[in-house]
């Protein structure tokens, strides 16, 4: 009888960790596709026949563009529109959330569609720093950066690499 008491007393804890990392995957943040048939899956070769190297670069091996680059150029210059992962075509952001950070790369404070935008931790630089990806494909976009003091309504950075989007523009009335 002790025994299953001690049990039980042991096994409460974990089972109360359990339940708070699954309520911890319901953050729209980090939620998969609602539909797990729309992931979109391929070999590395297919990946290389579909994307330019350079998107390639970006988003299958996690790798940054120059800042102020070509592509970073011509974001600055894009209206209306939305932003959709070059890899998939998945939604991911909207130039309602767009602003000038300065930083030499497309900013974003918030995405437009966050089951489309997963955070993990990323541990590659030395630092610990929070990796945004395409839920859908698996992408590599850039990193999202909290409290810098930009007066958007978040005040977090999505720090995007412009290889990695396909702008499309807003349709005209």
């Amino acid at each position: 009888m002790i025994a299953i008491r001690t049990l039980v007393l042991l096994a409460l804890p974990l089972s109360l960790l359990a339940c708070s990392a699954r309520d911890s995957k319901k953050h729209p943040m980090k939620d998969e596709p609602a539909d797990p048939a729309l992931k979109v899956v391929k070999t590395n070769a297919e990946w290389k026949k579909e994307l330019t190297p350079e998107q390639y670069r970006i988003l299958r091996q996690a790798g940054t563009e120059p800042a102020h680059g070509k592509a970073y150029e011509e974001f600055k210059k894009q209206g209306a529109g939305t932003y959709v992962c070059a890899g998939c075509g998945a939604l991911l952001f909207s130039s309602e959330q767009k602003f000038d950070s300065g930083c030499g790369w497309p900013s974003f404070y918030d995405p437009a569609k966050a089951r489309n935008v997963r955070l993990s931790k990323d541990f590659s630089s030395g630092a610990v720093r929070t990796e945004v990806t395409c839920a859908v494909c698996g992408g590599h976009l850039g990193h999202v950066f909290e409290g810098e003091g930009f007066k958007t309504p978040t005040d977090r950075r999505f720090c995007i690499n412009a290889g990695g989007l396909k702008y499309v523009p807003a349709a005209k009335p």
